[in-house]
């Protein structure tokens, strides 16, 4: 009896808490809209397009793909002055990392020093219509910061070691083998000069947040368009939730948490006893 009462009074604990919250925990961010710019005496820019703006993460979540997909407009007629190549990149928020390296000291391995790198993105795809450093000066590079090793951004804090190189080159050897930073040339489909055709493929460990597609227009090895558009990806239903209410409300997630396991407990101990007589 002490056990069905301890079972009830935890259940409506969980009844009232879930009714005392509000019925969606979800920021109400909306999404800028897209970013298009054109080089001075330039007469041929970007106009393109995505399959979709935002990606829901759900318990079955495997991964998802976006296709972007565009054209070339121009003032004036094509020009001879060189080929004409297409850049897509896609990347994910930013975030501080720490490298940090081990030693065998003593016997045994230990961190001895560490980097911290301040902005460095989660998810990173650059696709081109060609070899990228045909197509792409590295001034141009520098400027736009379109490669992979550029894509990070400044050091976190003052460098205490001698070779940061070997870090950053270390830590953007990892992402690729995870398949998180990846380079894909000739994967971008440019038919006649005009239509371009990008299909990127996401992974399924994917964080929440806002990522960013940009396409980069360029010929002779200079941008001469670009265009940037926002792709949300997002938890959605009852992961969304769970994972909003753990990290807004962790007191009453946890009380929720311990309310569930007091029944589930109590619901064991029945069937067993329940099977037990029988």
């Amino acid at each position: 009896m002490a056990r069905a009462r301890l079972f009830v009074l935890a259940f409506a604990a969980a009844l009232l808490l879930l009714a005392a919250l509000p019925p969606a925990l979800r920021s109400q961010t909306g999404a800028p809209p897209p970013v298009r710019t054109q080089a001075e005496g330039s007469t041929e820019r970007v106009v393109a397009g995505l399959s979709q703006d935002a990606v829901s993460i759900t318990a079955d979540f495997t991964g998802s793909e976006i296709l972007i997909y565009g054209a070339v407009k121009r003032d004036s007629a094509p020009t001879d002055e060189g080929p004409l190549g297409v850049i897509v990149t896609m990347q994910g928020p930013p975030q501080s990392v720490k490298v940090r390296r081990k030693e065998r000291r003593f016997g045994i391995w230990m961190n001895t020093s560490s980097l911290v790198i301040s902005a460095a993105p989660d998810f990173y795809v650059v696709a081109t219509s060609g070899p990228l450093d045909d197509m792409l000066l590295p001034s141009e590079d520098l400027q736009h910061r379109i490669s992979i090793p550029l894509a990070l951004r400044a050091l976190g804090e003052q460098v205490q070691v001698a070779n940061a190189t070997d870090y950053t080159s270390a830590f953007l050897r990892l992402r690729e083998q995870q398949g998180r930073y990846r380079l894909d040339e000739g994967s971008v489909r440019l038919i006649e000069d005009t239509l371009f055709r990008a299909d990127i493929a996401l992974p399924a460990a994917l964080i929440e947040g806002q990522y960013k597609v940009s396409i980069f227009l360029t010929r002779d090895g200079h941008v001469i368009s670009t265009y940037s558009a926002p792709v949300k990806v997002a938890k959605v239903g009852l992961e969304r939730w769970l994972y909003r209410l753990a990290i807004e409300r962790p007191f009453w997630y946890g009380l929720m948490s311990l309310a569930i396991a007091v029944g589930a407990g109590w619901a064991a101990s029945a069937a067993f006893r329940l099977f037990g007589r029988k």
